[in-house]
């Protein structure tokens, strides 16, 4: 038939669905919501889905902006920070130049490009899984670069973030913060110095909402016109009333989500540890995941093995220079001994 689009969709990790089972392959937090989340939830007016959900989002725009410290005229909500991201793509990458983002990335931002047909080009991490700023060529669309980065978890300075920026004023750089919350430092400060940086974030991580589905984009007052003017040429109500009390709920309890991403980003390190004990070599990760790998097993035998005992982790056998690496999540501490035990077990077969 004509007319029909040819895409390679974005492949999610496995989503099993067994009573008895360590999850930790989606790089969902580990925790559950917020109290105060789960009260906003008992507490919605069912009778109020009858109507249409806010254009403006202004209830949980409110609570971000006296959160982050920055202006409501700078916020943009959406349907997860895929939806905000999507945006971003069409609203910044109109050219005939590449947009430019690291070969081992989130895997969506190629497939953006090629479903909204926007040219790019992939720069290689270095060896050390790093992405070599000086790689990337002068002339550029856009730049794009989650930080922390996935699947690698390793986090680039904010001062080479500043670096970049200025050498290339011209055009739109995105900072895609979706793990922030558990290492480095948020980009968000050089929003007043910086009008071509455009930052993302998800409440799926750090706010234990993955089922929620909500995110915002942050940047300058020209940025978010022109996002808003095109998510409301397709999809105006994109984050609806239920998704905005809860969400509002947990931009309320700062408290709560800096205890548990902590407890996350401690249990990350002793986790890393213990996998050195054991003859892996993790990459340096500010994340809720860890990228990893053994030189006497094969990332396949231990994904297997793990699955066997119903832990699912993520496998990449079709990426050349991940299929060595599993990339595993941070659940509670139990869970990741129990992870560690079954590993063990794997290789001393």
């Amino acid at each position: 038939m004509r007319g029909l689009r040819k895409i390679k969709p974005y492949t999610p990790g496995e989503q099993p669905k067994r009573k008895r089972m360590i999850k930790i392959n989606t790089n969902e937090n580990a925790y559950l919501p917020s109290p105060k989340v789960l009260a906003a939830l008992k507490a919605f007016d069912g009778n109020d889905l009858r109507l249409y959900s806010s254009l403006t989002n202004d209830t949980l725009i409110s609570a971000l902006a006296e959160n982050l410290k920055v202006p409501a005229s700078k916020i943009t909500t959406g349907n997860g920070s895929d939806d905000v991201l999507a945006l971003a793509f069409q609203s910044f990458f109109n050219t005939d130049d590449p947009i430019i983002f690291p070969d081992l990335t989130y895997g969506f931002y190629s497939v953006w490009c090629d479903l909204f047909r926007i040219p790019y080009q992939e720069v290689p991490l270095n060896q050390a899984f790093e992405f070599d700023f000086a790689a990337i060529p002068e002339k550029v669309g856009g730049i794009v670069l989650a930080n922390p980065n996935a699947p690698t978890g390793i986090f680039k300075s904010l001062s080479e973030i500043e670096r970049l920026l200025e050498k290339y004023s011209d055009v739109v750089v995105i900072v895609d913060e979706a793990y922030i919350a558990f290492g480095g430092k948020s980009a968000v400060p050089l929003l007043e110095k910086y009008d071509n940086l455009y930052i993302t974030r998800t409440f799926s991580k750090d706010a234990a909402l993955a089922g929620l589905r909500v995110g915002y984009g942050l940047g300058n007052e020209k940025l978010t016109s022109v996002i808003q003017a095109v998510k409301n040429a397709y999809n105006p109500y994109a984050v609806d009333l239920i998704a905005e009390a809860l969400a509002t709920a947990a931009v309320k309890d700062v408290a709560y989500y800096q205890q548990i991403n902590q407890e996350i980003a401690n249990v990350r390190d002793w986790f890393i540890d213990e996998l050195a004990a054991l003859g892996f070599s993790t990459l340096a990760s500010q994340t809720n995941f860890v990228l990893t790998t053994h030189q006497n097993a094969s990332a396949q035998e231990l994904f297997e093995g793990l699955k066997a005992k119903d832990i699912y982790v993520r496998f990449f056998p079709n990426q050349e220079r991940l299929r060595d690496f599993l990339r595993i999540s941070i659940g509670k501490k139990e869970e990741m001994q129990e992870v560690l035990r079954v590993l063990q077990e794997i290789l001393t077969r």
